[in-house]
């Protein structure tokens, strides 16, 4: 297997710095993506890049979105010949001591996605706790699988073979906060598999987010409507396949 992390980064120039410390020591490529940020962030990310012998910097001079800066860092990822993606965010709220954990799994599963689902302290709120798991209520329905235990974290190794041929075969993943849950169904839809284990996910009283709850629930809304659709679409297909497999295993 050969691995390496992908970081999108907007507006966490001042974490960003810590999260590629803490995964030097893997010494494995690191592909920070920075994606459109104003000059401040800009500054720290490359400071941050720069301190890493492992790191490679991708510069989005506009901002598209978590989507869009991720498929930014899988087409680096796959330029340079990585087997798996490992997708972190880059504002420090994942334990990344769960990362060696994580490698074993999708050494193990390589055709897998192995997929983080948050152990949150006290310091997540509770509205953003509830709103989650409606999210994952409509990408279990979208999926037509309970594979899904969490469709929203960012902790997460993709192979990155499949999630290219999405992307070559122009699959519409959703550029912004629909993004994790979107690649995820998408993924399913082409028989990828999902195994999911837990990682610590801490809010620091002090952290910055890029949510905003009116504009990206409704845009969320939205890409779980285009999803849903979408499996209406592929019934016939899924179908079929679930009939082969049955057939398969008799």
């Amino acid at each position: 297997m050969n691995a390496g992390f992908v970081i999108p980064v907007f507006n966490h120039g001042a974490t960003i710095a810590d999260v590629v410390r803490a995964l030097a020591p893997y010494k494995l490529p690191i592909i920070v993506v920075d994606d459109g940020n104003d000059e401040t962030n800009k500054a720290q990310i490359a400071a941050a890049a720069d301190s890493c012998k492992n790191a490679v910097l991708v510069t989005r001079h506009k901002n598209g979105g978590k989507g869009k800066a991720m498929v930014s860092g899988v087409l680096k990822a796959h330029e340079l010949g990585l087997s798996h993606v490992f997708q972190i965010d880059s504002d420090g709220q994942h334990d990344t001591s769960r990362v060696p954990f994580f490698l074993a799994e999708a050494e193990k599963f390589p055709d897998c996605v192995i997929c983080g689902y948050p152990e949150y302290d006290a310091s997540v709120p509770r509205i953003r706790k509830s709103a989650r798991e409606i999210s994952n209520n409509w990408a279990r329905v979208c999926a037509l699988s309970g594979e899904i235990v969490d469709a929203m974290c960012g902790f997460r190794v993709y192979p990155t073979e499949p999630y290219y041929q999405l992307l070559k075969h122009h699959a519409c993943i959703d550029s912004r906060m629909g993004y994790d849950a979107d690649i995820l169904v998408h993924l399913l839809w082409k028989g990828v598999r999902i195994k999911s284990y837990p990682v610590k996910v801490t809010y620091p009283a002090d952290g910055i987010s890029n949510f905003r709850m009116v504009r990206d629930n409704l845009h969320i809304s939205l890409s779980f409507a285009k999803l849903f659709l979408g499996m209406i679409v592929r019934l016939p297909f899924f179908a079929v396949r679930s009939l082969r497999r049955r057939i398969a295993h008799e």
